[in-house]
Order: C-alpha cells, then sequence, then structure tokens
C-alpha cells in the first residue's frame, strides 16, 4: 500500500503542472522537459529500490523460516537431552556425595640404643650393655580417607592404610622386638607389608531427636591423639582420643554437646565409650569336666569409660578421659602364625586383670606460640594370675654363679600405680614457613601408656619409664598453589632421646631398674626365650619425612 501511494502521490505531482497549464489557470508555473525528465528518472528509481526492498523481505522471510525451523529442531534436542540428564543426574549426584582425601609418608630412620649394664652368666663379671642400630631404616604410608552421608544426620567416615617397609614383604626383622607384631590393637600402625587395610570406619548418628545428642559406631578413631598433631605438622585434632591411650579397636560411643555460653569457653563435648580390644570367641565350659577354667581361661578384653572435652574454643582446648580396660589379656592373637605358635610354646595365654586409666591435655595457641601439657595416671586391679609380675626373679644369678629357680616366686596380685607427664611448645616462623619445637615427657616405674598403636618407629616414646627430649623442625615446601583445602606439604627432622629407669612398656612382666645389673641379667635372658623387650638404658633416634596431603 505504501508503494502504490508513493506512484500514484509523484505521478500527481508531474501531472499536475500540465493540467493547470492546459486550464489556462492564470499565474501557471511552465516546467521544463527535463525537469519532467529527471521526475521520471527519480521514480523509476524509487520503484527500482522498492522492487529491491520486495526481494529482500522475501530472503528474510525465506531465512526467518529456517530459522525458525533451527530452533524447532533445537527445542526438541533439548527436551531429548533434559530427559538424558535427568536419567544421568541421579548417578553423577551418588558420585559427588563422597569427599576423599588422603595422605603418604615416606620416612627416613637413623637409630642407635645401648642396652643396660649386665653380669656375665659365665664369671659373674659386670659387662657392658649391647649395642643395637639401624643406620638406615625406610618406610611408606599411605592413607585414604572417605566421607559420605546417607541421610541428613547420618554419616560414614572411613581410613584405609598400608605401611610399608622398603624392601620387605612380611614383617620386619626387630631383634629389639620393641614393638609388638602386628594385631588388632595396632593394625596399620606398625610397618609390615604393602597390604591396604581397614584402618577407621564409623558412622555417627547426629541431631538425635533434634538434641545435640549423637551415636558413634564401628571402628574408632582412637590413634594419633592429642597432642600429638602439633608435632607430626597437621595441627588439626586427629583423634578422640590422647596419645597417652592410643589402641586401634572397634565400638561406640554416645556423645552429647553443650555451650558454655562465652566466647572464652566455647563449646564442650563429653561421649561415654565403650569397645571390644579383645574378642575370645566361641569357648566351651571346661570347668563342667575338668572343675578348672585353666584349659581356657580368655576372656573378652572390653574398655569402657568417659572421653570430655571440657572445654574448646579456637585457640583452647582442655580434653580429660578415663577409662577401664578389662579383662586383659597375657598377649592378643598375632597376625604372624610363626610368633603366635612361639608365644603359644613359651608362654600360657590368660586373663591378667584390670587397667584403669586417666589422662588430660591442655593446649592453647598465643601469637606464633602453640603449647601444652599433658598428665596420666595409670592402675592395675590384677587378678590370679597377677600383672606386672616379676618374672625374672627366678632368672636371677645366684653366688654360685647358677641360674636355679625361685621357689619363692608367686604372681604379683598387688595393684600398682604409674603416672607420666608430658609437655611441649612450638613456634612458628609464618613468614619462613618454619616451625620449630620441643617436647619432654616422664614415666613413672608402674606407668602403663596403653598405646600399641603409637607413631613411633620402636619404643613408643609416651610409653618410656624414664625420660624423653624430641627436638624436631617442620619445613612447608614452596611447592606452587594448593589445590585444594587438604593440600599440605612439608618435610620434618626430628631427633629424639630416650632415657630408660626401668625396663619394659606393658601391664605383663615387673618393670626392673635398669642401674641393677644382676636384675638387668635376668631380663635380658627373659627377653631371649620369651620375646620379651630387651632392657636398654638409652637410645637416639633421628628421623626425616616428607608429608603430602591431597
Amino acid at each position: 500500500m505504501k508503494k502504490a501511494f508513493s506512484v500514484l502521490t509523484l505521478a500527481g505531482m508531474i501531472a499536475l503542472p500540465a493540467a493547470v497549464m492546459a486550464g489556462g489557470e492564470r499565474g501557471a508555473t511552465n516546467i521544463s522537459d527535463e525537469k519532467v525528465e529527471e521526475l521520471v528518472q527519480q521514480v523509476d528509481q524509487l520503484q527500482g529500490e522498492l522492487a529491491r526492498k520486495d526481494e529482500i523481505a522475501a530472503e528474510n522471510d525465506t531465512k526467518l523460516q529456517a530459522m525458525t525451523e533451527t530452533l524447532e529442531d533445537m527445542e526438541s534436542r533439548l527436551e531429548d537431552m533434559d530427559d538424558l540428564l535427568d536419567e544421568r543426574s541421579e548417578a553423577w549426584d551418588l558420585a559427588a556425595r563422597f569427599l576423599w582425601s588422603g595422605d603418604f609418608r615416606s620416612r627416613l630412620d637413623y637409630y642407635n640404643a645401648t642396652g643396660a649394664d649386665y653380669l656375665n652368666p659365665a664369671s659373674g663379671a659386670q659387662e657392658s650393655g649391647r649395642e643395637y642400630s639401624s643406620d638406615t631404616f625406610f618406610t611408606n604410608r599411605f592413607r585414604l580417607n572417605m566421607e559420605v552421608k546417607a541421610t541428613e544426620d547420618i554419616k560414614f567416615k572411613g581410613r584405609l592404610a598400608m605401611y610399608k617397609t622398603w624392601g620387605m614383604e612380611s614383617y620386619t626383622r626387630n631383634d629389639l622386638n620393641s614393638w609388638w607384631p602386628l594385631f588388632d590393637g595396632n593394625s596399620t600402625r606398625t610397618p609390615s607389608d604393602n597390604a591396604v587395610r581397614v584402618d577407621r570406619a564409623y558412622v555417627n548418628w547426629t541431631n538425635i531427636g533434634g538434641a545435640p545428642v549423637w551415636l558413634s559406631i564401628g571402628r574408632r578413631p582412637t590413634t594419633d591423639g592429642m597432642p600429638s598433631q602439633i608435632r607430626l605438622g597437621v595441627d588439626e585434632r586427629m583423634a578422640t582420643a590422647s596419645a597417652q591411650m592410643e589402641y586401634a579397636f572397634d565400638g561406640a560411643s554416645l556423645g552429647y554437646q553443650y555451650d558454655w555460653g562465652n566466647d572464652s569457653m566455647g563449646l564442650g563435648r563429653v561421649r561415654f565409650c565403650y569397645g571390644r580390644g579383645f574378642e575370645n570367641g566361641v569357648q566351651w565350659d571346661a570347668a563342667t569336666y575338668y572343675g578348672s577354667t585353666d584349659m581356657y581361661p580368655l576372656d573378652d578384653t572390653d574398655i569402657a569409660g568417659l572421653s570430655w572435652d571440657v572445654m574448646e574454643t579456637e585457640d583452647r582446648l582442655l580434653y580429660v578421659q578415663s577409662f577401664l580396660a578389662m579383662n586383659m589379656f597375657m598377649h592378643p592373637n598375632f597376625l604372624d602364625d610363626d610368633f603366635n605358635a612361639m608365644m603359644d610354646e613359651q608362654t600360657a595365654n590368660y586373663t591378667e586383670g584390670n587397667i584403669h586409666h586417666t589422662s588430660a591435655v591442655y593446649q592453647a595457641t598465643a601469637g606464633d606460640f602453640t603449647y601444652f601439657v599433658s598428665g596420666g595416671w595409670s592402675k592395675t586391679d590384677p587378678g590370679g594370675h597377677g600383672m606386672l609380675n616379676d618374672y625374672a626373679t627366678s632368672m636371677v644369678m645366684q653366688a654360685d654363679g647358677s641360674m636355679t629357680p625361685n621357689p619363692d616366686w608367686r604372681p604379683n596380685t598387688d595393684s600398682e600405680s604409674g603416672y607420666s607427664l608430658y609437655t611441649g611448645l612450638r613456634y612458628d616462623f609464618s613468614d619462613l614457613g618454619v616451625k620449630i619445637g620441643v617436647e619432654y615427657n616422664y614415666g613413672s616405674q608402674y606407668w602403663i601408656a596403653f598405646n600399641p598403636g603409637h607413631d613411633d618407629l620402636y619404643l613408643a616414646k609416651l610409653a618410656t619409664r624414664g625420660h624423653v627430649g624430641e627436638l624436631y623442625m617442620i619445613y612447608d615446601l614452596p611447592a606452587g598453589e594448593a589445590i585444594s583445602k587438604y593440600a599440605k606439604t612439608f618435610v620434618r627432622l626430628g631427633y629424639q632421646h630416650y632415657a630408660y629407669d626401668y625396663t619394659g612398656n606393658d601391664w605383663i612382666t615387673k618393670p626392673y631398674d635398669t642401674d641393677d645389673p644382676a636384675m638387668m641379667t635376668a631380663a635380658l635372658n627373659m627377653a631371649t626365650e620369651s620375646g620379651s623387650v630387651v632392657p636398654l638404658e638409652s637410645a637416639d633416634q633421628v628421623y626425616l619425612t616428607l608429608d603430602v596431603f591431597f
């Protein structure tokens, strides 16, 4: 309509002067033929442009139609993709629920120990203690952590671990016998082969009934206890229990969280815990046939007690734990069949009694300083077989040089108490990525640490009946930007010096004074015959680790 109107308008404009002239009206203006021709050309040009616009409009209509068809096709494909995404989203959600992290440690140790002086069995003369050493001992440890929610309030946590000695696919030779061979209480904590074992596996049910109450059951987080994370360079709490009690066991806890109502005290958590440290299996009542239970004397070993975070803030923690270990075994079932056979041949296995154990830790951070103070107390409650028994008395050399048995030997059925002190300080040079720390611990004659799951390579330092000093340095590696919040890479160099006042580190044999050569002779003979710990006077250890957390 616009085009037709424009052409008619232009034609009328051209024809109008001619019509006026033809009517002879006065004042008419003469238009030359050239002007008329010019106007006609303009009209033709306009008509050509209008025709081109029609062609463009038609092309645009075609393109628009094609675009419409394309959009309809894309819409159809998007609908198909939505259906596919709906099908796959459930699988993606399942995978995304798992939270993974882990750590790897490669460690080099140098160790040198001196045995306590003893009497030569042949001459009766005093001899200097034997020397024990390992110039290079390499280990690798790998651990993989996982977390996943089953419901809003139920979460599973687990950790797999491999702890291997370089160049060894079985339990490493250890002339000191300074650790127990692998068993349930130290599984994944003692270097052995390259098997991956379950280190932790438990379920937490929180917010029970809408209250700050939780239930946890499974293989417990009871190793790498406080305050060892300071020395290990992790800084974050790695276990519920304290380092004086490091024993991997299965059990359950019922906990309650409370708020002190002020920032200086923060939160508190109290837990009632139960676990099984040894399962005796199916047995029959031997007393019915033999009139005595000595044929099958082993009972289940159970552990029950209280674990209490009295107060916790960002920079302070006060923790107390107290438990009773009931029906302690003479020795557990080791994973090494040969060692089990040796123990069965040389010593009877039976239930010995109970152990009461209490410890406390206070740790705090003030600026670049981190420090802690910890103490422990243990007490035996022996049964008829006794605890901390004076086995070596029957092996003490007589005046004539003989080793005749002592007819007056009896099991020790008295309760024996021991205590320990443990303290440490670390200073962080934040600008340099360097941390330097020092620690000291002392254990009395009858102190029992209850920590076969310790992280020390040889004898547990917190089980020492005597003195241990340690100096260490941690250096954060300049290895680029962290990829995840778990990332941490550092090397750790440390030195430990052990000075033993008394022998042993368990509840089985009486701790003997290392300054008594006659008793050291008996203790050394007993260690040779029964696989007990060799009596040492001192030891020095240097370690270097590379730790990578990811």
